[in-house]
Formats: structure tokens, C-alpha cells, sequence
């Protein structure tokens, strides 16, 4: 049995990993908050697909994958199959959108956050063992089955817990206290499901195929600033409930008011007098030579 380390660059990458899932919690905490606020379908979809996104994408799978950076095996490299590891990423986002599907529509019970926290968790779940089947190398996985169990369990109920406060948290610092929370729970389980694996080398070592990891560090990392610039933008374009409120009072006080009457019409200045000293009335017409001619 090859010799395991979780912690090969020490705690920078647990660190990043935990700081990724918070931020990636509080971006999706405050999108499933707008769900249940959106006036049509359209609305629901756009943030159910943004909160998945925040939520599944950064953090859960990409704090999977940053914490994966400081995973080594003695005696042989790490490389990552590709497609393998876009379809844990996939499993991660699908996963989270189906359960906030679940619970943002509708009224919100209890057998609902349970239903959605049980499939968000095994999506979850699922996605941590196929980014781990993603991983080649000269030797061969194995789990013990407990730790295995036990993480999941994990998935579950952070799962439930996570679309619970996504469905009840609307104030600032209790979304960030929420964050805080998902993350140890995000973390505690990817560091459970990675307990339980043991890796035995082949005896015959030959070359690995796949990416390596600094090969898909960078397309990772653009990614995640991209979906967070995007998150943002979204987050402050959208309009609050402040703003809502304020343009429906506006629209009722132009309906309820009657139409303005009209200014009234004041004469011209007149600084030097000369209407008043004319005496000729309204209409009349200017007096000429041609009327009067000389005698």
C-alpha cells in the first residue's frame, strides 16, 4: 500500500479550498434567495440555473478540485482524465439545480427540503467519486466502505441543511454565518471521502495518460472568476425588493393622481411701461398717414 498525503503544500490548499466553498455558498445562499421572490417562471429559472452554478460550481466542485491539488501519492504521478472530471463537475451543478427545483418551487415542508437534500446529496456524492475515478496512476483505488458510508451521510444532510437555509436565510450576516457553515460541512465531507481511500501500486510502473493538474488548474481558475464576475453583475443588477416597492408606488400615484391642469399663460415683461401707456385697445389697428393724410 502506497504512502498518502492529503496536505503536500501544507494548508494553503485546504485554506483556498474552505474560502472557495464560502464564497461559493454566499453567491448561491443569496441567488436561491431571489427564486422565491421572482415574479415569473423565467425569473425562478434564471436564478435557480445561477444559484446551481455558485452552489455546485465553485463551492462544491471547485473546492473539490483545489483541494485535490495537494494530493500525492508516493512512488507515482497524478494525472486526471478530462472528460471524466467535466462529467463530476456536471453531476455537481445538475445535482444542486434539481434540488433547489424541488424546494424553490412551491410551498416550502419539510418532506420537500428532505427529497431535494436526498438527491442534492447523492448528486454530490456522486460527483466526489467520479472526480476521484477521474484520476490515473500506476496503481489501483480502494475504499473502505464505512468512510465511504459515512460520507455520504455527510453529502445528505449538508445537502438538506444548505437548501434549508437557501429557502429561509435572507438577511446579510446570516447568509455569511450559513456560508461559514456550509463550508466545514462542504470540507468535512470531501476530507471523509478522501480518509477512506488506500492506493496500491502495480508492480510494472509504466507512463500515465491524462492531464495534468497544472494543465487544468489555469481553464479552472478563469472559469471561477468568470462565473463569480457574472454572479455579481447579476446580483447588483437585479433589482431588490426596495426597488420594487418604490417603482410601484410611483406607477400608483400617476394612476390615482388627475392629470395636471394647465400653467396659466402670464403676458411678456413689460420693464419700460409701454403697455400701459398705450392707448390703443386690444385688436386695434396701428394708426398710419395714409389713414390721416396731412392737411
Amino acid at each position: 500500500m502506497a504512502e498518502i498525503n492529503h496536505f503536500e503544500y501544507g494548508w494553503i490548499t485546504p485554506a483556498l479550498s474552505y474560502a472557495l466553498s464560502v464564497l461559493g455558498s454566499c453567491l448561491g445562499l443569496v441567488c436561491a434567495g431571489r427564486i422565491r421572490t421572482a415574479t415569473t417562471p423565467g425569473q425562478r429559472a434564471w436564478w435557480g440555473i445561477l444559484a446551481a452554478f455558485a452552489l455546485g460550481g465553485t463551492a462544491i466542485w471547485t473546492m473539490h478540485f483545489m483541494a485535490m491539488l495537494g494530493f500525492a501519492v508516493e512512488g507515482t504521478r497524478i494525472r486526471y482524465d478530462v472528460p471524466v472530471t467535466a462529467a463530476s463537475a456536471a453531476f455537481a451543478i445538475g445535482a444542486v439545480g434539481i434540488g433547489l427545483a424541488i424546494v424553490g418551487t412551491g410551498r416550502v415542508s419539510v418532506p420537500r427540503i428532505a427529497a431535494g437534500g436526498l438527491f442534492t446529496g447523492a448528486g454530490v456524492a456522486a460527483m466526489h467519486y467520479t472526480g476521484m475515478a477521474a484520476m490515473r496512476l500506476d496503481g489501483r483505488l480502494g475504499y473502505d466502505q464505512t468512510r465511504v458510508v459515512l460520507s455520504v451521510v455527510i453529502a445528505v444532510v449538508a445537502a438538506t441543511v444548505a437548501l434549508w437555509l437557501a429557502v429561509t436565510v435572507r438577511r446579510g450576516l446570516a447568509i455569511f454565518a450559513s456560508a461559514l457553515v456550509m463550508g466545514i460541512a462542504v470540507n468535512g465531507m470531501h476530507f471523509t471521502g478522501m480518509s477512506a481511500l488506500s492506493v496500491h501500486l502495480h508492480e510494472q510502473r509504466g507512463d500515465v495518460a491524462g492531464a495534468e493538474v497544472g494543465t487544468l488548474l489555469v481553464p479552472i481558475v478563469l472559469a471561477v472568476i468568470f462565473v463569480v464576475i457574472g454572479l455579481v453583475w447579476a446580483l447588483l443588477a437585479a433589482p431588490t425588493d426596495e426597488d420594487r416597492a418604490g417603482a410601484a408606488y410611483l406607477d400608483g400615484r400617476r394612476i390615482g393622481e388627475p392629470a395636471p391642469a394647465p400653467a396659466p399663460v402670464t403676458p411678456p415683461a413689460d420693464p419700460v411701461g409701454l403697455r400701459a401707456r398705450s392707448t390703443l385697445g386690444a385688436g386695434t389697428p396701428f394708426p398710419s398717414r395714409r389713414d390721416n393724410p396731412p392737411r
